[in-house]
């Protein structure tokens, strides 16, 4: 079975508890038709870059599968039916990643192996070897 990736934006009035609910939701969806469930993580309420539905804020929640197409489909289909989220995007998978995501890894991940000079002192010492 393909692997698959899920993040979903919920409204910023609903609570904690509502938002964990509406995953719970979702992941049963996946698991009724043989799909199982990898890991979810809630990103917690988080500003947007634009105003969507008149909110500046959503929660975000991440749902790793691996499952039938025709789950990842009913789940959209459940997804853009459902009035408390506001938008969401399924990516396909080579493999599972392991460890936590990105937006929640707090040991700093990529930025540790970042160059620490500034990008115009790179690019001059570049053009001068």
């Amino acid at each position: 079975m393909p692997f698959y990736e899920t993040v979903f934006m919920a409204r910023q009035d609903l609570t904690e508890k509502q938002v964990k609910d509406l995953t719970d939701q979702f992941c049963k969806i996946i698991t009724d038709q043989g799909g199982k469930i990898h890991k979810t993580e809630q990103w917690g309420l988080r500003t947007l870059a634009y105003k969507i539905k008149k909110g500046r804020k959503a929660h975000y929640v991440l749902i790793e599968t691996n499952t039938p197409a025709p789950a990842v489909i009913e789940m959209e289909r459940q997804m853009r039916l459902h009035d408390d989220v506001l938008r969401y995007l399924t990516v396909r998978e080579n493999e599972l990643s392991k460890g936590p995501s990105v937006m929640m890894d707090k040991s700093g991940g990529r930025d540790d192996e970042r160059d620490s000079r500034p990008r115009f002192s790179r690019d001059i010492e570049e053009e001068a070897a």
